[in-house]
C-alpha cells in the first residue's frame, strides 16, 4: 500500500484512535488535538469503524468508479482482437480511427503493451547429467586488453587504452560437478579451440573425468573438422545448440557471468597481464572453496568426489 508523503494517519495510528476513544473513553477532541488532525477526520475514521470494521481503517483506492468518457468494452474487445494479431498501436489507431493515446492507454490496462507480451515466455528447462564427464559445456568469451587500468577507475582522461585488441576467456565446465577450466587465448580460432580442448581433456582426465559429450554454440572453430576429428580421438560426442539460444548452453553462459563479476571485474588489475595470472588462483578457489547454491551448498571438488 502506497501512503501519502504528508498522511497524518495510518492504518495502525487509526486504531489507536479507535482504541483511546471507544475502549479507553478519550474525549475526541483531545485524540485529534494530539494526533494532530481535526475532529471532522476523527469522526469519519470512528465512523468507518463501526460500519465496516478494521478494514474500513484501510486507505481506498482513489480511482473513480465511473468514467463518462471510457472506451466501450466493444472498442477494448477490438483493440485486443487487432493487438493479438500482431498490430502495432499506431496502425490499430489509424485503423480504429481513434486517438493513439487512447489505444495506447487501453493495450497498458490489458497488459499489451508490448509486442512481446503476446509471446509467452518458455518454461526453464533444468537438467544436470547423472555422472562427471558425460556432459562437458565449452564457451568463448571476448575480454579487452589493457595497459593500465581504464577510466571507471582511473578518472584521468588522458588515460584510455585504444587499439590494443581482445584476447579470448575459453571455459569449459563439468555439467554434473561444475568443475570448471579455463584458460586465455589470443584468438578464438580452430586451432586455439582445439589445443583447448585436449588440455582441457587432459586437465579432466586427471581428475578422473572422461569426456563423453561436449556442448558448444555453432561458431565456425567447433564446427570445423579439426574440431570434429579432435572429438572423435577423445570418443566424445558433439552437441551443438539451437541459433539464438545460449539458454542451451546455459551452465558456461551462467560460469562465464560469474567470472567477469568474481575475478574479471571484481577488482582493478594494473594490467590484463595481470589479470590473466590472477586466474589460476580464482579458478582453484572456485573449484575447492566456492560452495554452489545448485549442488546443496557443496564445492566442484566434493560433488566430484562424492560421485566419483
Amino acid at each position: 500500500m502506497n501512503l501519502h508523503a504528508n498522511a497524518r494517519t495510518t492504518p495502525k495510528t487509526r486504531q489507536l484512535l479507535v482504541q483511546r476513544v471507544l475502549e479507553e473513553g478519550w474525549p475526541v477532541s483531545e485524540v485529534a488535538e494530539g494526533m494532530g488532525i481535526s475532529r471532522a477526520t476523527a469522526y469519519k475514521w470512528l465512523w468507518r469503524y463501526e460500519s465496516e470494521g478494521e478494514a474500513g481503517l484501510k486507505d481506498r483506492s482513489s480511482t473513480p468508479q465511473r468514467v463518462w468518457n471510457r472506451t466501450s468494452s466493444r472498442l477494448v474487445k477490438r483493440i485486443e482482437q487487432l493487438r493479438r494479431k500482431k498490430l502495432i498501436a499506431w496502425a490499430i489507431a489509424q485503423k480504429l480511427r481513434m486517438a493513439l493515446s487512447t489505444v495506447g492507454g487501453v493495450l497498458r490496462r490489458l497488459g499489451l503493451g508490448r509486442l512481446s507480451a503476446l509471446e509467452p515466455k518458455e518454461p526453464v528447462v533444468r537438467y544436470e547429467r547423472e555422472r562427471p564427464g558425460e556432459l562437458i559445456h565449452v564457451d568463448v568469451k571476448r575480454l579487452g586488453r589493457f595497459l593500465h587500468p581504464g577510466r571507471r577507475v582511473n578518472p584521468d582522461p588522458r588515460c584510455r587504452n585504444r587499439g590494443l585488441g581482445w584476447e579470448y576467456l575459453h571455459v569449459c565446465v563439468d555439467d554434473h560437478t561444475r568443475l570448471a577450466y579455463a584458460e586465455i587465448l589470443p584468438d578464438c580460432r580452430a586451432e586455439s579451440a582445439v589445443g583447448f580442448l585436449q588440455r582441457c581433456a587432459a586437465w579432466l582426465q586427471s581428475h578422473r573425468l572422461r569426456i563423453e559429450e561436449v556442448m558448444t554454440d555453432n561458431a565456425a572453430s567447433f564446427c570445423g573438422h579439426a574440431f570434429q576429428a579432435t572429438l572423435r580421438e577423445l570418443g566424445a560426442c558433439h552437441i551443438r545448440t539451437r541459433p539464438y539460444r545460449p539458454q542451451t548452453n546455459g551452465k558456461a553462459e551462467r560460469f562465464i557471468q560469474t567470472m567477469l563479476r568474481q575475478w574479471a571485474h571484481g577488482r582493478p588489475y594494473r594490467s590484463s597481464a595481470v589479470r590473466a595470472k590472477a586466474l589460476g588462483p580464482w579458478l582453484e578457489h572456485y573449484n575447492r572453496c566456492k560452495p554452489h547454491g545448485s549442488l546443496g551448498g557443496k564445492t566442484p571438488y566434493e560433488r566430484l568426489q562424492a560421485a566419483v
